[in-house]
């Protein structure tokens, strides 16, 4: 398994599989994509894309910290889950974002997600709220040192 930074468009494919509604463009399109802060990892094995990841320079006025990330959009294919690929892709993410003076990332995880994340050292955040369409979620963050 590699992990390496792709284009915006490659992560179409595994967004709308995993994350959306075939044939609804803004299931798999996210606000800030193409904006010069944001980047996008993905996670290859045997030169397959099999994980998508997208990060955007993005603060969150809940936290008192100005240089902020935001995960989201994180994505692997059904077969090649629960093999630490979304590790992985933060593992790579976090000194990119260390490098860009940011130390704080926050995502809306999935509240099913949450034990993930917190082994990773992300903490919670309020009250879990609802995505129209997706579901539970709740605000989750993790200072980078």
């Amino acid at each position: 398994m590699i992990v390496k930074r792709i284009h915006l468009k490659d992560t179409y494919g595994i967004r709308k599989k995993v994350l959306g509604i075939e044939n609804v463009e803004s299931s798999y399109l996210f606000e800030g994509d193409t904006e010069s802060g944001t980047f996008h990892l993905g996670a290859f094995i045997e030169n397959n894309l099999v994980s998508v990841a997208s990060f955007y320079f993005n603060r969150n006025s809940k936290f008192n910290i100005d240089n902020q990330y935001q995960l989201q959009g994180m994505a692997t294919l059904e077969d090649f889950r629960k093999q630490g690929l979304s590790r992985e892709l933060l593992n790579v993410a976090f000194p990119i974002i260390k490098q860009n003076f940011c130390n704080l990332v926050w995502c809306n995880a999935r509240v099913e997600a949450a034990p993930f994340y917190q082994k990773l050292g992300f903490e919670i955040s309020g009250d879990e709220f609802d995505v129209e369409n997706i579901g539970k979620h709740i605000l989750m963050y993790r200072e980078i040192n």
